[in-house]
């Protein structure tokens, strides 16, 4: 399955839902969670999360176990299903997660921390939801990279990146270095023409296999909606990445464009010497920047309400309540870049109601009897003749005071 298509769709819900504000997130961590509980799905339910997911539900949690059990060299992932006491509804459930996938009894909330921060490379703090005492089980996801640019960046002042609205905001800036990164103005359907640029990072070989990956930046007009400025990246990233012959689709050239200033660039001729009679030149000139974000995902449009519905049904609790959240942060520097999301996704049940107990504590305060039984068992059953055969029996009816050795607290045992 290409994912890219399903994900570049819930990408837009997420930012869409988030809004226009700086901030960072993983939609793809969303996604995957979201893939994960589809197989528990039916009906209305199932129909719901399968159109936010983009595809059916079968083939997202195969595309969501494929990825987290073999990931990408450089992004960790990791996931994790804990449970207060494991419901005999969510057996077959249980059963399509991923073999990588952690499980056990719900954990307490320094745990949780300590979990998002083992899994995103120490970049998220805290688990972005409180475990309660209602909260009967969380699902959660993590992913995390931290890379070098293969060429660092130069550093440029400032004033180069312009007098837009962050004129003066900035001292430094971050100036493309000769060669090694990857400068372009394409035309897109949603944005119209944009700037483009696109760092590569220090790739990986694992079993002849080289892992790399590309962070591109596009920048639309100052009018052009948030949205459509992140769809046309989405698309864009893609083809940048899928190396298409002659280069990415809707590239311009630099000789069907106006020379002078834009919002987004400078072009401008100067004489060279060059075989064909002309040639291409790019640079770009970026500012470092760091985003820290939590973001709620209790929208219907994410698709977590019918998975807690379909949790629900599985273990009986129709009525049960739900929170979904993510922590993302990222950091863009002159060397490198780090990023980071935990999504979660907790299913709750009220409190059972208030009641009355009654407390027995038993006395022995007059003659009773007593009988020792071996027992003898293999795998709880019984294994020899031993087994429930009373051997010692008393009637205890005359008391004994406790002997003053045995007063004392008994030694520390090593």
């Amino acid at each position: 399955m290409v994912l890219s298509g399903p994900v570049a769709r819930y990408a837009e819900r997420v930012h869409g839902l988030v809004g226009g504000g700086h901030h960072v997130a993983s939609p793809l961590g969303a996604w995957l969670l979201l893939a994960l509980v589809a197989p528990a799905a039916a009906g209305a339910a199932r129909a719901e999360m399968e159109e936010a997911l983009g595809t059916d539900a079968a083939r997202a949690a195969d595309t969501a176990r494929a990825l987290l059990s073999a990931p990408h060299p450089l992004v960790a992932s990791a996931s994790a299903l804990w449970e207060r006491s494991a419901a005999e509804g969510l057996a077959g459930w249980r059963a399509t997660l991923p073999e990588s996938t952690a499980t056990g009894p719900l954990p307490d909330q320094p745990a949780l921390d300590a979990w998002a921060r083992e899994h995103t490379l120490g970049l998220i703090e805290r688990f972005p939801l409180t475990v309660s005492p209602e909260t009967v089980l969380i699902l959660a996801t993590a992913l995390a990279t931290r890379v070098s640019w293969v060429d660092p960046f130069q550093v440029a002042s400032g004033d180069a990146l312009g007098r837009g609205a962050w004129a003066g905001r900035v001292r430094h800036a971050l100036r493309t270095p000769w060669h090694g990164h990857r400068c372009w103005i394409a035309g897109t359907g949603r944005a119209g023409d944009v700037a483009v640029h696109a760092a590569p990072v220090r790739s990986e070989t694992v079993d002849g296999r080289e892992a790399g990956m590309l962070v591109v930046s596009v920048a639309a007009e100052p009018g052009v909606p948030a949205a459509d400025v992140l769809a046309a990246a989405y698309e864009v990233a893609g083809e940048a990445a899928a190396s298409l012959p002659g280069g990415p689709t809707g590239r311009r050239s630099l000789y069907d464009l106006p020379l002078g200033d834009t919002a987004l660039w400078t072009l401008r001729e100067e004489p060279t010497r060059t075989y064909g009679g002309r040639e291409e030149r790019f640079s770009a000139v970026l500012p470092c920047w760091s985003a820290e974000s939590r973001h709620d995902l209790t929208d219907p449009a994410f698709g977590f309400g019918a998975a807690a519905r379909a949790l629900g049904e599985l273990m009986g609790m129709p009525a049960l309540r739900y929170e979904a959240a993510q922590a993302a942060t990222a950091r863009y520097g002159r060397y490198g870049f780090e990023a980071a999301a935990v999504t979660a996704f907790a299913a709750a049940t009220g409190l059972p109601p208030e009641g009355v107990a009654r407390i027995a504590e038993l006395r022995f305060g007059h003659p009773y009897a007593v009988v020792a039984v071996t027992t003898d068992t293999r795998d709880g059953l019984p294994a020899g003749p031993w087994h429930g055969l009373p051997v010692y029996s008393a009637w205890v009816a005359e008391p004994s005071e406790l002997p003053e050795a045995d007063l004392a607290d008994p030694p520390t045992a090593f």
